[in-house]
Formats: C-alpha cells, structure tokens, sequence
C-alpha cells in the first residue's frame, strides 16, 4: 500500500532550511510571498551542527538590514584583523585599517540559522523540519515529493519556482537531467581535520600558521567555543588524530613567542576534504540552485555561507520581478551570481595555495617559494595588502 499522500500548493518551494533556504523564506515573506520550506533534518538537528562562523561585512549589512541580526550583533564579534604565522616570521594582518573600518562578523552559522528560523516561524512561514526530498517530479511546473521521517506520510508539493537550498549532495540538482548544467571541479591535493574545542578562544583573533609539518589555523565561534584546523596525509582517517596527537601537533604548528595555546575537550571531529566545484548555469526551467547546491568552495577565507547568503538575496529580487509579471527577470540569475562565485573562487583557491603545505615532489619547492612570496607582499607591499583585505572581509 502507497503511503498516504498530502498535495499542497505554494508559490515558491523551498528545499533546506540552511542559511541559504531560510534567507530566502524570510525574504519572501517579507515580501508577502508565500513559501515552504523542507529539510530533511528537523530544527533540533540542524541547531546541533556547528558549521561556519564568518560573516562578511556585505552580509553582516544585509542581515541587520533585513532584520535577522539582532541576535547576531548583540552575542557575536567584529573581527578586523589575523595573523600569519610562518617559517619563523609573524604578522598581524590589520584589514580593518585598509577598509575603513570594515570588519568580520563571528557569530556561529547554527545561531544565525536558528535565529532566521525563528523569525520565519513566528511570521506565520510553514517550516517543516524531518521531511526529505525524495523525488522531483518536474522542473517547468515544479513539483516535488517529500516523505515525512517519523511517519513515512508523504508531502506533494506544487509551486511556480522551486530554489534548491538542500547543499552539494541535495536531491535538487541531481535531479536534473544530466546535460542542463556543466559541472567545473577541482580536488586539491590537501586534506584537513576540523575540531571544534569546548575551551576559550587562544588569541582575539584568525590566526593561519604556515609549518613543515603542515597547515593549521585557530578560529574564534564563541567566548566557550574554538576551531582548530590541521592538515594531515591525504588518507589519514580522523581516528588516526586521538588528542594525544591532536595537542602537540597543534603547539608545534601554531607555536610562537608567548603564545599559550588554550586546551579543552574536542566536542568534534571531522575531516575536510578540499574541493571546489562551479556547475553552470545555477538554473533549469524553473528550478533555482542556491548555495552548495551551485558551488562548493574551500574553507580558505571563509566564504561558503557568505556566497549563499549573496545567491539567495539575487534569488528573491529576481523572483519577485517575475511573480509581478516580468516572466524574463529570472533568466539573470546565473548571469548575475557567476561572476561574485568564480571571483571568490579565484580568492580562496590562491589563500588555500598560499598557506598549504606541499608534499615532496616535482615542483613542491618552487610552490613553496612562491608561499613566501605571497606573504612578503602580503606583508610589505601596500597596494597588494589592500587587495586582499577587501577581498577578505567583503568589500563589494
């Protein structure tokens, strides 16, 4: 027997609710919009997963702008400037000073999304949390089925536009016929473990450590909470890094003159493989890809969640313009996000290069010594500083 099945109508279907899908749901309501939105992880699970902390300057704006950042400016931190680490030499990077003024936001993406949740919920926005895509079944007249986890009853979901929010292994986009998008990958030949450590920040700042043992970086989520990267083997297995190795690797790594690194327990491992990917257009008939269901960009700068926020602010506007009869304004999408995308793509793929470590081999000593180069003109050549900064906290 079939599992019963509720058909429900809406304007736009959205599929995940990450910071990409519940921008967009927050933005259309604000726009009297009706929408849905599904995910197949229920609210509780995603508040559950730490994820990114970095909010550009372009994003934090937007965020206060739109009213979703009360939360945000009040509990989070402007960050303006970091630290490079390398080969016996440190610096600190003030960005702030070449941008005037501008800054990081570090807020926990889990925050930013149960806070974006929250506004859209008390607006009267129809969330539905444990409910996964299991199939689309048309891109033109978008029409999708979701299968309830708990009782396995189904939801049949008819729109006008479907945004697919749901990430790089979302059902959205791999249900697309396989010529409608072009996929641009690339695997990068480095591999990092992530741990999240229930201690206080070691220093009020990024700090990115360049070491012949490796990579590693220190990153702030909260007063309680810190992100530690390690570059390890490609292969190892996060099992291979228990804390007795995990804690001198990072004190070697990050070591300098009179820093104390902050121990605490390790509330999360996993491990990163590195990997970019572009698919173009962002766009079949009516269906929309936004976020990591368009483009997976390394951790390098932190861009991820920013380029996501930046897809589904585009979507909206342009969606707005085609529900009040400008059936030509969603045909700029990909034309208007590819650019912003392959531009930050460029920016994380040179900072990845720029504070990796190679293994030995034809060509790793000329790529470490164009590292050095980079962070010379990092350091000393203003016009190449300023470059960087902006394209680092986000300067449009």
């Amino acid at each position: 027997m079939s599992p019963p099945r509720t058909v429900l109508t809406t304007t736009v279907g959205v599929v995940g609710a990450g910071p990409a899908g519940l921008l967009v749901a927050n933005l259309l309501q604000q726009r009297g919009i009706d929408c849905v939105v599904v995910d197949k992880f229920t609210r509780e699970q995603v508040y559950a997963r730490a994820r990114a902390g970095f909010i550009e300057w372009r994003n934090r704006l937007l965020l206060e702008a739109v009213g979703l950042g009360e939360r945000m400016l009040r509990e989070g931190a402007g960050h303006g400037h970091c630290e490079f680490r390398s080969f016996g030499n440190s610096f600190v990077f003030d960005y702030s000073a070449l941008t005037g003024g501008r800054v990081h936001w570090v807020y926990p993406q889990h925050e930013l999304v149960d806070d974006m949740a929250g506004a859209f919920v008390d607006g009267g926005g129809d969330l539905r949390g444990g409910m996964e895509c299991v199939v689309v079944l048309d891109h033109a007249d978008p029409v999708i089925v979701c299968r309830d986890a708990a009782t396995g009853e189904e939801l049949e979901l008819r729109c006008t536009l479907l945004a697919g929010c749901d990430g790089f292994h979302g059902p959205v986009r791999a249900s697309l016929p396989e010529d409608a998008l072009e996929a641009f990958p690339i695997d990068h030949p480095f591999q990092w473990l992530a741990f999240l450590v229930e201690a206080p920040p070691s220093s009020d700042h990024v700090i990115y450590a360049l070491h012949a043992d490796g990579y590693a970086a220190h990153m702030q989520r909260s007063s309680s909470l810190s992100r530690y990267y390690l570059q390890c083997a490609i292969g190892d297995a996060v099992d291979d890094w228990p804390d007795e190795r995990v804690w001198p690797a990072l004190r070697t790594r990050l070591a300098t003159d009179g820093f104390e690194l902050v121990e605490g327990p390790i509330s999360e491992r996993t491990l990163v493989e590195l990997r970019s990917v572009v698919f173009e257009p962002m766009q079949y008939r009516n269906t929309f890809l936004v976020g990591d269901a368009a483009h997976i960009i390394t951790p390098c700068g932190g861009k991820g969640m920013n380029l996501a926020l930046q897809d589904a602010v585009v979507f909206v506007e342009l969606a707005e313009r085609r529900l009040a009869g400008d059936r030509s304004a969603l045909d700029d999408y990909s034309a208007r996000r590819l650019p912003d995308v392959w531009r930050l793509q460029e920016f994380s793929h040179w900072f990845l290069h720029m504070v990796q470590n190679y293994e030995p081999g034809p060509g790793s000593a000329f790529m470490q010594g164009l590292q050095r180069a980079r962070l010379r003109e990092l350091e000393h050549s203003p016009e190449f500083a300023q470059h960087f900064a902006s394209a680092y906290v986000g300067v449009e």
